[in-house]
């Protein structure tokens, strides 16, 4: 249980900071960070087939695509 609301707590404050956050660096890693610590909960309830969606494509795929596009974008800034 008091895992549970630590866990809680860290998706709250990873969520908080990629909303905030000035860098879009950050806020793509803060979200695979958030999507990594709810596939545990999902883990942790019993749901393995939800908790392993949701760390290869929340956590792996979506957070590689936006720090990949993030990366293209700021290259092609600094080539003009």
């Amino acid at each position: 249980m008091m895992m549970d609301i630590l866990f809680l707590i860290a998706i709250l404050v990873f969520t908080l900071i990629a909303i905030f956050s000035k860098r879009l660096l950050i806020s793509a890693v803060s979200l695979g960070l958030v999507s990594v610590i709810l596939s545990i909960l999902f883990f942790d309830l019993g749901a393995p087939f939800a908790g392993g969606f949701e760390l290869s494509i929340g956590a792996g795929l979506i957070s590689i695509l936006f720090i990949m596009a993030i990366s293209l974008t700021e290259m092609g800034k600094h080539e003009s």
